[in-house]
């Protein structure tokens, strides 16, 4: 019999902090989530069933609860977990983020060692410094999110995972269109300093030989806005190394169509009041090392409109749909 494969997942819960108190435990009532039209209860029943259905052994989620004097991340999902009756029911969580915002990783224990293992000078809670604004003076960078850095076992596989939220802040205090638009490509150059200072870190563990995996929400992609003309790539191909040779690359199946094809995928669905209808944008990935590529990896965006497997499960369907503003993605690897 075929041994199961890895199956690694990447998932951003909206508002998934405000669905527990301060103990961690879960508002399992009928008052409103912070999703519109959704209860507390409704939208914790929803991320359930979906982590339940996705049977991944490992789950990066991006805006976890949580963690400050008060709350702790860790703390809320395990008790969540138990609460649903999850394989899924150890978590990790790194360095606390400046928002509500954490990144956290919920794993099977029967499956996998996970730890949090940071590396690199500086790390992702020091300060990486880059020349924003071309003046010749590299500027601090500190990142509102710091990305999690893992040591992962599975099978006696080493892996190492790096959960990212990098995420460009809108213009706010603006008070014409000229300087927003100057707030916003100011904003832009921070998250692309942010991506530049991910891949130095890429380019360390691909030097040493590691299988890695970075997997998250980048609020970028191929072809997604117009400040990816005026700074040449967007953040998600500096990271994977476009341009680069083959081995110092990495490889994620959706950005690659993004990239080659029009018709490309999508993981997230937003509402437009101005338009009065729906939006959607490819922002969520998970991107391999060349010698993962070697293990027949497969990756499936849970998307409910476009997955038929999704589709023909209404209670999956609507699930998916009342859970988040973005849908899981998962790659299996055969390990």
């Amino acid at each position: 019999m075929t041994p199961r494969p890895l199956r690694l997942a990447s998932w951003n819960v909206e508002w998934f902090n405000a669905l527990f108190d301060d103990n961690g435990r879960p508002l399992e009532d009928g008052a409103p989530a912070q999703r519109h039209g959704i209860s507390r209860g409704d939208q914790l029943a929803a991320i359930a069933i979906v982590m339940t259905a996705m049977q991944a052994d490992g789950i990066m989620i991006i805006e976890a609860p949580d963690s400050n004097s008060k709350r702790n991340s860790v703390r809320a999902l395990e008790r969540f977990a138990r609460r649903y009756d999850l394989p899924t029911s150890r978590a990790v969580t790194g360095f606390k983020s400046e928002t509500e915002q954490e990144i956290s990783f919920l794993y099977n224990p029967d499956r996998l060692t996970v730890r949090h293992d940071p590396r690199g000078d500086p790390r992702f809670d020091g300060t990486f410094h880059y020349d924003l604004n071309d003046d010749g003076q590299p500027e601090p960078i500190r990142p509102s999110k710091p990305p999690l850095e893992l040591a992962v076992g599975f099978r006696g596989h080493a892996l190492r995972l790096i959960g990212v939220h990098v995420k460009s802040k809108a213009p706010h205090g603006a008070r014409n269109a000229v300087e927003a638009k100057r707030i916003a490509i100011e904003n832009r150059r921070k998250q692309l300093a942010e991506c530049l200072w991910l891949r130095v870190r890429v380019e360390e563990h691909l030097a040493a030989g590691d299988d890695l995996v970075v997997l998250g929400d980048f609020n970028d992609g191929p072809g997604l806005d117009e400040f990816e003309r005026l700074f040449g790539h967007s953040g998600v191909e500096v990271v994977m190394g476009v341009g680069c040779p083959p081995e110092r690359q990495l490889f994620d199946r959706h950005a690659d169509m993004a990239l080659k094809s029009r018709l490309q995928p999508t993981s997230a669905r937003f509402w437009n009041p101005e338009e009065s209808r729906y939006f959607e944008a490819l922002l969520d990935f998970i991107m391999l090392s060349p010698a993962l590529m070697q293990r027949q990896p497969r990756w499936r965006i849970w998307h409910p409109l476009n997955d038929p497997k999704c589709w023909d499960v209404p209670e999956l369907r609507d699930a998916l749909l009342a859970a988040s503003d973005h849908f899981p993605v998962t790659v299996d690897i055969a390990l």
